[in-house]
């Protein structure tokens, strides 16, 4: 064939102006590596204290309850906490992106802080609730919104690899916290003020600091939407979570099917029910609009989350209980002994992050890691009073390492796979969902070990009753015998636990085998809810990743209905 004979190639037809100007303008908007860094140090500062926070109160608790003289009502701190912090999380998200990120997450840091210096201030654990509920309030947005803002700044293909520093945020936060929280309670008085106080001071300088940085650094465009906002929704919601979340905190101790708990579990159906009705009557101007359940990926990243995070999170609030009651750690060498599992998540994000920036894909990540999960799960029933530390810790690392490869993943697929516009709504349902799967695991998963633990607990010293050593131990120390048969006569609990660091190896053993053995009846239920995670994950969809970041795109979209059509 000659030279004029040949076929020319097509070529791909010149862009129109319109085009042009809008590529032109969400390029406008593209961040350098150093820029998107900066602004990851203000975001990830937002993130640490929120994590933090939730680690370093749950150490200290006991002193800050005795001090304060409220033991019997010291869950009220963490549930108004929690209460606040999940309801915010939609809020957030929807009226980010109405409004912008920037604002909120001021907002949400300003809040925390004034939350913060409040509690440090507390008289009453009544008070302390009080103030902890405002703390909840900025804590709900600094998670959510960090999310959503990298979404605003960064394309998705490298996403992960940004989002995964906050999953290693998280990990470090859970290993700091009882170090710091041990310290702080550990100290009758700092400067002439009751140590524990300094738990929530600590955190304003750190949020000052975080306001500072993002106040500069943070400049992502954004039009504003003109919507309703879905107060109803607010509301209602509101209305639906609160007593579902108080009787998921104090159900244990009221009793599942107690008349208090039954009320609550009226008032919350009538609540969401309201909701789903609001919902439907705002359409897209809804909280959260029902029309995004139709979206696969988005039903799929949120019921995986929330399953995932029911079994996931549920499981891991055990660890620290064996390291702690079997082990024998204090709260401080407990945080440091997680260190295997932190190095697990960090290992996973980075992996994750670095496999989506080269491949472009992300489906098998979160299916391998929830495997991951499910597989480490169920290696934690097998671990008993006489499991060499390090085999625990080896297992450490095979659930933190599936956990860094399962959550950013999920997080990035649902971003992914919804409009720019909505970043906010799509990334706080996430997070939302999961918040919620994982209150209800941690609520099931201790019910399950409290309800067994008394009869595991009996059963095992009246096994250990027949051996010489356990015998012996008995006759030479008759006041510990005596303080055994009460605890596993009413009913072992965690609340006595303490005694168990001044008995005798062979009488405080029995206990702790009856402890282990409950936790792994708990393993085993949290390993079943990962696997039928796995069956929902399995389904999620390889959507190809966009090539710009959610700010670029609506730019262009911008710049394309101002210059109206060619």
């Amino acid at each position: 064939m000659t030279r004029a004979g040949r076929r020319r190639r097509p070529q791909a037809p010149p862009a129109t102006p319109v085009r042009a100007s809008a590529e032109g303008a969400g390029a406008d908007h593209e961040l350098a590596h150093r820029q998107i860094v900066t602004i990851l140090v203000g975001l990830m500062l937002g993130m640490f204290l929120a994590a933090l926070d939730q680690t370093i109160v749950a150490t200290s608790i006991r002193v800050i309850a005795d001090d304060l003289r409220g033991f019997s009502i010291q869950a009220w701190a963490t549930t108004a906490f929690l209460i606040t912090s999940t309801i915010a999380t939609p809020l957030y998200g929807k009226l980010s992106d109405i409004y912008g990120r920037k604002p909120f997450f001021l907002f949400a840091i300003s809040v925390f802080i004034v939350g913060s210096a409040l509690c440090g201030l507390a008289q009453s654990m009544y008070q302390l609730a009080i103030f902890r509920a405002v703390q909840g309030i900025g804590a709900g947005g600094l998670f959510s919104l960090a999310l959503a803002i990298v979404g605003d700044v960064v394309p998705p293909r490298q996403r992960a690899r940004y989002q995964g520093y906050f999953l290693a945020v998280f990990g470090t936060a859970s290993v700091v916290g009882p170090v710091v929280g041990g310290f702080f309670a550990g100290a009758s008085s700092i400067l002439g003020i009751a140590g524990w106080r300094w738990i929530f001071w600590i955190n304003v300088p750190v949020a000052l600091a975080a306001l500072v940085v993002v106040t500069k650094v943070l400049n992502v465009p954004h039009t504003r939407q003109d919507h309703r906002i879905d107060w109803p929704g607010a509301l209602s919601l509101m209305v639906g979570l609160v007593p579902l979340l108080i009787v998921a905190e104090q159900g244990r101790s009221w009793g599942w099917a107690s008349g208090r708990a039954l009320l609550c579990y009226a008032i919350g159906a009538v609540g969401l029910l309201a909701f789903l009705a609001c919902e439907r009557r705002y359409g897209d101007e809804a909280l959260l609009p029902l029309r995004l359940f139709r979206g696969r990926t988005f039903a799929i990243g949120t019921a995986s989350s929330a399953i995932i995070g029911m079994g996931m999170l549920g499981g891991m609030l055990l660890i620290p209980l064996y390291l702690q009651v079997v082990r024998g750690s204090s709260p401080t060498r407990a945080g440091l002994e997680l260190i295997p599992l932190v190095a697990g998540i960090m290992t996973g994000s980075v992996f994750s992050g670095q496999f989506v920036a080269r491949t472009g894909r992300y489906r098998v990540l979160p299916v391998a890691g929830t495997a991951l999960l499910a597989a480490s799960l169920l290696l934690w029933s097998f671990v008993g009073a006489d499991t060499p530390v390090g085999l625990a810790m080896a297992v450490m690392v095979v659930l933190g390492f599936g956990l860094g490869c399962t959550m950013q993943p999920t997080v990035l697929a649902v971003q992914n796979a919804a409009s720019p516009h909505e970043i906010g709504v799509s990334t706080s349902a996430v997070t939302f969902f999961r918040s919620m799967g994982g209150t209800v695991g941690a609520a099931m998963f201790l019910s399950i070990l409290f309800a067994l633990l008394p009869e595991r607990v009996r059963a095992a010293y009246t096994e250990a009753a027949t051996t010489p050593a356990f015998q012996a131990a008995v006759r030479e120390q008759p006041e510990q015998a005596q303080m055994l048969a009460q605890a596993a006569g009413g009913g072992a609990g965690l609340d006595d636990t303490s005694f168990l660091t001044g008995l005798a190896a062979p009488l405080a053993h029995p206990f702790k085998i009856g402890f282990t053995e409950s936790m792994d009846v708990a393993f085993l239920v949290a390993t079943a809810i990962v696997l039928v995670g796995l069956v929902v994950v399995w389904f999620l969809p390889e959507l190809p990743l966009r090539r710009g970041s959610a700010a670029q795109e609506r730019a262009a979209e911008a710049a394309a209905r101002e210059l109206g059509p060619p």
